[in-house]
């Protein structure tokens, strides 16, 4: 059974990007990724699991963050999207949540692992739109990651973590599998086609676990990915 071991409540709103332009500038967005940095250096050394604008929660029976490397070779979903290559996992605590660099990893049953719960001005979303039943990046999406691709190249942060996220629609594990798959296609475009360096991202998918708009669990806002700066 599935259930949240959350070290403290936290709010969960976010920042999200438009179809071909952000609302706010560079210059912003490196200021958050920056405080977002902050918020896990101290939530993690203060022993408490949580600051101001964060809150890490252990999340139990979910895939862990797969490297670059670890998701080279992406399986798309099949027909009813059972059965979906998820890729490899990191082992399970806050050493392998993204606060220093894994290493890839052969496929392992889901185990707990950490994540970070961003308050509201904290968090960036971009709604990333997939084909049904499907974990494929299409051209006229790749602008929506423009912005993001030339500020995480451009700053100084050196891990940062991609969070696939669905909506409530279909069963716990098809989401799953189908949010990792999604994170996975984003982190190969940050690496391919943008440059960054493979070591510097991860990746995990959380299915509907954290709904971006939980009046309405099926909104298509829920549907997105977040991009974390863990380090």
């Amino acid at each position: 059974m599935r259930r949240f071991l959350g070290l403290a409540l936290g709010v969960a709103i976010a920042w999200a990007a438009p179809a071909t332009a952000q609302d706010i500038s560079d210059d912003e967005l490196l200021r958050i990724f920056e405080t977002q940095r902050n918020a896990f250096r101290e939530a993690t050394e203060s022993g408490m699991g949580r600051t101001r604008g964060l809150t890490l929660v252990t999340v139990e029976d979910v895939q862990g963050p797969t490297t670059a490397a670890a998701a080279e070779a992406p399986t798309a979903p099949p027909e009813g999207g059972e059965g979906v290559s998820i890729g490899s996992t990191g082992t399970a605590g806050l050493a392998t949540t993204g606060l220093r660099p894994l290493a890839p990893a052969t496929p392992t049953a889901p185990t707990p692992v950490v994540f970070g719960q961003l308050a509201p001005e904290l968090q960036v979303n971009v709604r990333i739109e997939f084909a049904f039943d499907s974990a494929a990046l299409s051209p006229d999406q790749k602008p929506r990651l423009e912005q993001l691709c030339r500020v995480m190249k451009a700053s100084d942060i050196a891990r940062f973590r991609i969070v696939g996220h669905t909506d409530a629609a279909g069963s716990d594990a098809y989401n799953e599998r189908l949010s990792i798959l999604r994170a996975e296609e984003v982190q190969r475009y940050f690496v391919n086609e943008c440059g960054i360096d493979p070591t510097r991202l991860e990746a995990m998918g959380l299915g509907k676990r954290f709904l971006f708009n939980t009046a309405n669990p099926r909104a298509g806002e829920n549907r997105r990915v977040e991009f974390q700066a863990l380090s």
